[in-house]
């Protein structure tokens, strides 16, 4: 800016020069009466002379604009590249990096979008009648395929790991539970967790809107891990990462923050292992990554709320009370599972240690004290009991 206008005082200054100096020889000839300076005739030569350094300076000075024009256009482009490209990048490495310290163990972004090919693919699902008696799963159906639907203007889906395989193992007499129930009710800590996610985001980046989810809302998790490059979904229908297996919670965030987004998981790494199909103790994997609910032991455990077990599963000889693990167990992808470090998750000590029999002599308040914090509180009292007698 003083650069421009320096350069129009000094261009004035050299148009004003060459008048007078015009008019003084005009004088001379006789065209004007007298000059119009004190101080006499100045000669041709010393105005020559000042015009010349004046011409000097003002090329000086033009160069000197083209010079700060250039680098202005330059610091422009790379202000704007910055704002364009750098920005989401750079939140993007701020957000992830503040997830693992608050104790996720992998976190991946993916572009808000409608899941269009995982839409076809659980109204398929929905459509054989494999949720069961899980009526949720039939409604809020666009609020699960299209994330704009859970938050307006959503930009960025936001997906996180957290690991939750135990350091201890069950007594051999004990009924068999599924490890992510060891600990306190996870719902409860990865909630608050991306609450403080969120605060943090919007402490350090500015105002946004967010929700965190964490398998308690319409959100398809799996699917938005897979295009966050965190995993793919495996023949038992988890999530598997070939560095930690599957052991693992899966939570998103979903704002309308835009960030750099990750490359999508495109590869199956299964192969032609069948391990855990041909382990499942009810066959509830019908087919590969296609799972019906209503065989799976998870489901008749914890989310089937009648009375008595369905025909066909009254007696078993899997021992397993809440959950199952066995299409995990058999995984080889979980050999690399380790110990996760949050103390939250650190297993209660009766589901460790209370054989069958201590099961069913458990007075119902006893059963609510003990577990009042865990997610075995979800099938009851009453629940457990109906479990063990199928066992």
């Amino acid at each position: 800016m003083n650069v421009s206008r320096g350069f129009r005082t000094f261009a004035a200054c050299r148009r004003k020069l060459f008048r007078d100096y015009s008019r003084q020889r005009f004088y001379r000839l006789g065209i004007y009466g007298r000059p119009c300076e004190e101080g006499g005739w100045a000669t041709d030569e010393a105005i020559s002379q000042q015009v010349v350094v004046l011409d000097c300076e003002i090329a000086s000075l033009q160069n000197l604009s083209r010079l700060f024009g250039s680098l202005l256009a330059m610091t422009t482009k790379l202000l704007t590249s910055f704002s364009v490209n750098s920005l989401p990048d750079q939140h993007a490495r701020l957000i992830k990096d503040e997830a693992l310290r608050l104790g996720f163990m992998a976190c991946g972004i993916a572009k808000a979008e409608r899941l269009d090919e995982d839409a076809r693919r659980l109204e398929a699902w929905l459509n054989k009648g494999f949720q069961g008696t899980m009526g949720y799963m039939e409604r809020n159906f666009e609020l699960r395929v299209d994330p704009t639907k859970l938050v307006p203007g959503a930009k960025s889906v936001v997906t996180m790991l957290m690991n939750y395989f135990p350091a201890q193992k069950q007594n051999p007499d004990a009924p068999l539970i599924a490890k992510y129930a060891w600990g306190e009710d996870y719902h409860d800590i990865i909630r608050a967790k991306l609450n403080e996610l969120l605060a943090f985001v919007r402490a350090n980046i500015g105002q946004v809107e967010g929700r965190g989810f964490v398998d308690s809302a319409p959100v398809l998790e799996r699917a938005w891990a897979v295009k966050s490059g965190l995993g793919w979904v495996g023949k038992n229908g988890n999530l598997l990462n070939k560095q930690t297996g599957s052991f693992f919670f899966i939570a998103t965030l979903i704002t309308d923050l835009e960030l750099l987004a990750d490359s999508s998981f495109s590869t199956d790494h299964c192969g032609t292992c069948t391990r855990c199909i041909d382990a499942c103790p009810t066959g509830a994997i019908e087919a590969p990554a296609l799972i019906n609910a209503t065989k799976c032991i998870s489901y008749l455990t914890i989310e089937l709320k009648d009375a008595l077990m369905p025909a066909g599963f009254e007696q078993r000889d899997d021992n397993w009370m809440f959950g199952c693990d066995v299409c995990q167990d058999v995984c080889p992808w979980n050999r690399f599972s380790r110990p996760g470090s949050e103390l939250a998750f650190e297993p209660i000590p009766e589901v460790l240690n209370l054989s069958k029999s201590a099961w069913e002599q458990l007075s119902e308040e006893d059963f609510r004290r003990i577990f009042r914090k865990s997610p075995i509180k979800r099938s009851k009292w009453t629940g457990v009991l109906r479990n063990l007698k199928a066992i």
